[in-house]
């Protein structure tokens, strides 16, 4: 991770994320943290991951998700040059998840 973002606060708020239990305390909680706006994008960032991870083209992407060019070529970037964040989730999800709490 950059040392650019590593602090106690990043850090405070990363382990507030892990502690919630299920997707109705994520819901409450990003609706509290983040405008609407913010949790879209978001979660058009990872629709258009998912899709890069399945080998998916560009055009493809777009048409599915409504992202722009310019949004799939900055998440496309991360793939090459990230810190493999969206890989390992991708990952992660892929994975049966034992006692996994919903």
């Amino acid at each position: 991770m950059s040392d650019k973002l590593r602090d106690g606060e990043t850090d405070y708020l990363f382990q507030a994320i892990l502690s919630l239990k299920n997707l109705d305390e994520c819901y409450a909680f990003f609706e509290d943290v983040c405008t609407v706006s913010e949790l879209k994008a978001m979660s058009q960032r990872m629709a258009v991951a998912r899709l890069l991870y399945q080998e998916k083209t560009y055009a493809e992407i777009s048409q599915l998700t409504g992202a722009s060019t310019a949004t799939i070529s900055r998440v496309n970037r991360c793939f090459a040059y990230g810190q493999d964040g969206y890989k390992i989730a991708l990952k992660n999800l892929s994975e049966p998840n034992e006692g996994q709490k919903d």
